[in-house]
Order: C-alpha cells, then sequence, then structure tokens
C-alpha cells in the first residue's frame, strides 16, 4: 500500500547527500543515486531506495542502501518508535536470525525528512506480495509447489530462531512492561486496549468489542517469556531464492508467549486465502504440519493457537480500523465508505468466523484486495 501523500525527494535527496558526506567523512566523490519510492512502502511507515559511490584511499566504493523514516501526519500507530526498530535489528545481528546490516540512526536532525530516519543494507531478494495477497496474485504464483513450501516453512524457521533467544542475553529485557500489566499477555491487552480507545474515539465495533471480551475471559496462564517479532509473516521476510535472507519490519516486537507470532502468521495467511475467498496455493502444508514443524525447530509446545488466532484478530482488527480513518483522511475514501470499512473488512469478517460471531453488517466498503 503506497504512502498517501508525496515528499520532494529530489530536494531531501540533496539534503540527505550532505548528511551522508557527514557519516563517510574520509570518502571523496560521494555520489548518491535518486531516492525511490518503492511500490510496497506502507501506509506505516515510508522506505526509499538508493544506490551510494564513493572512494575512500583511493579505492572505488558502492552500496545499495535504504532508508526508513519514522510516519509523518495521520499515524496508524499511536506511538511510533524507529529508534526500537533500528537497535532490535542491531541486537539481532550477532544471533542466527538474519537482519539487514544496519548503518546510521538519526533521531535529532529532522531537517532533511522532518522525522527521524535509519539507514541499513539493502538486501538482495524477493518478498510475498500483499497486494495483490500471494494466495491471489504476485510471484508466488510463478514458483513450484516445493518451492512453496520451503518458503513458508522458511517463514516458521525464522520464528523458531527468533524464539530460542534468551530474552535477557540477547539484551531485549528491556521490552518488558511492568507498568501495563503483571504478564507480558496483560501488558498487550493493556496497550491494545489504549490503542482501541485511541482509535475508535467512543464509536463502536461490535467485533471488535465482543472479541476484547472472549480474550480477556480466556486468557491462557503459566507461558513462556521470550522475544516476540510482532509482525510475524513471510510478507516480512526477504527470500534469496527459497532461504530467508533477512527478516525486517519489527515495529510491533515485544515480550512474550511464542505462541503470539505463530497465531499471527497463521491468522494472516488464512487472511490472505479464506479471507478473500481464495484457495490457498497449492504446496503450502496445512496448519497442523506447520505447527508440528514449527514445534521440532523452537522446543516450543504450542497450547493456545486458537487463542492466538482471534488475539490477533483483534490486534489487526484495530489496525484496520485506524487505517479506515487514515484512507478518509487522505481522500481516498468518503467518510461514509470510511465508516463502513471500520465495521466490515476482511480481518473483521474473518474474526467473527472464526469465534463464531454474528458477521459484520452486509453491504461495507473497505477491503484491501
Amino acid at each position: 500500500m503506497p504512502t498517501p501523500w508525496q515528499r520532494d525527494l529530489e530536494a531531501d535527496g540533496k539534503k540527505f547527500e550532505r548528511w551522508l558526506q557527514t557519516k563517510l567523512p574520509d570518502a571523496t566523490d560521494l555520489r548518491m543515486s535518486p531516492l525511490v519510492s518503492p511500490t510496497s512502502s506502507g501506509f506505516s511507515n515510508e522506505t526509499l531506495l538508493f544506490d551510494l559511490d564513493w572512494k575512500e584511499g583511493g579505492e572505488a566504493k558502492s552500496e545499495k542502501l535504504v532508508v526508513r523514516i519514522q510516519p509523518i501526519g495521520y499515524q496508524v500507530f499511536p506511538e511510533y518508535d524507529l529508534g526500537l526498530q533500528f537497535r532490535t535489528m542491531q541486537l539481532l545481528a550477532p544471533t542466527d536470525v538474519p537482519v539487514p546490516r544496519m548503518l546510521w540512526l538519526e533521531e535529532e536532525d529532522e531537517e532533511i525528512f522532518g522525522a527521524p530516519f535509519y539507514v541499513m543494507a539493502q538486501v538482495q531478494g524477493r518478498v510475498p506480495t500483499d497486494q495483490p495477497p500471494y494466495h491471489a496474485g504476485g510471484w508466488m504464483h510463478e514458483i513450484t509447489p516445493t518451492e512453496r513450501e520451503a518458503i513458508w516453512l522458511g517463514g516458521f524457521a525464522s520464528m523458531a530462531r527468533i524464539h530460542r533467544l534468551d530474552l535477557d542475553a540477547t539484551g531485549f529485557g528491556f521490552l518488558r512492561r511492568p507498568e501495563l500489566g503483571t504478564t507480558p499477555l496483560d501488558q498487550e491487552i493493556a496497550y491494545y486496549e489504549k490503542y482501541y480507545e485511541w482509535a475508535a474515539a467512543g464509536r463502536e465495533n461490535p467485533v471488535l468489542q465482543k472479541t476484547h471480551e472472549w480474550l480477556v475471559a480466556n486468557k491462557p496462564t503459566g507461558e513462556p517469556e521470550g522475544l516476540v517479532w510482532g509482525d510475524s509473516r513471510i510478507g516480512n521476510i526477504i527470500f534469496d531464492g527459497t532461504t530467508p535472507a533477512a527478516v525486517i519490519d519489527w515495529e510491533m516486537v515485544s515480550c512474550g508467549s511464542p505462541e503470539r507470532d505463530v497465531g499471527w502468521a497463521i491468522f494472516l495467511d488464512r487472511h490472505h486465502s479464506e479471507g478473500i475467498e481464495t484457495p490457498r496455493l497449492e504446496g503450502f502444508p496445512s496448519y497442523e504440519d506447520t505447527v508440528a514443524f514449527y514445534e521440532e525447530k523452537s522446543g516450543h509446545e504450542v497450547k493456545n493457537l486458537h487463542y492466538y488466532q482471534v488475539f490477533t484478530g483483534w490486534r489487526f482488527g484495530i489496525i484496520m480500523l485506524r487505517i479506515a480513518q487514515q484512507v478518509v483522511h487522505y481522500e481516498l475514501m468518503t467518510p461514509e465508505q470510511g465508516r463502513g470499512m471500520e465495521l466490515n473488512n476482511t480481518v473483521t469478517r474473518l474474526t467473527a468466523k472464526i469465534l463464531d460471531l454474528p458477521p459484520p453488517g452486509e453491504g461495507a466498503a473497505g477491503d484491501f484486495k
């Protein structure tokens, strides 16, 4: 989903090139290619690509780089910590979780892009598409069933690597938020309760409200605690062939049960198939076989998959609520269409189906298909 506002890339590029020179003080003949915004750049952040060429000690050097910029304008999340994403990938660099090479974080100087930003190395490869959802179209239709199986299971193997990490030994203990609740699950529920209150602004949303009631009444207990990726799905992995080359998009990182990631990944795959009335592509393993594969790789037994799929539907539904308001703000929908999308979209319909709730009202607008 492209960012629904535009910046002057040429003007920003000139300022950015001067900033890059300060980060490479020994560089001569430094030249930056024009900044390019990929079509996959999303609503919650802005991503720009560029090439950098320079000489250092008489030797020619070249890098393909990425700059990610904190959102400007109408935000999807109540707050946004770009530095957290940068530091998360820095902490993961010494582990066996593949992440891009992080270069520089700029949190003070907002004269260049109007917001904090960071620079990282590009990772070459392909990402399964959200637009169109990979079960409905895109390059995943052009590969073999065996390759699809390897990509899907590669995503869960990456998750298993994340979940085998020790939270404190890797430096992620700061993710605990005891001020929000006793357990990591209580903390996450409390965060999204505040998010919903902020996004809904007093308007009713029956599916999300009933789902929240069920989640509070059915909380699992005695769960393990570890690093949670957050937006765990193959659409957030860069693949070199069928091998995960980089796990990206850590804006929802937290701590808690590993099953939170498992539930999110499976719900998102269901969203990209039955949620849009499209069959899963041949080669994708069943969810039962997927869970068995994950359990073997991670050493974690999955006990509460249904709960964490419902939990995903609630959280993703709150995010969709805010996206519906955002597209109205940018005049991509009328207020009436946006309100329809808040109530009745691919996420709320699938969540209602999973929890056996009455479906949202018919005739509302607003699906991203």
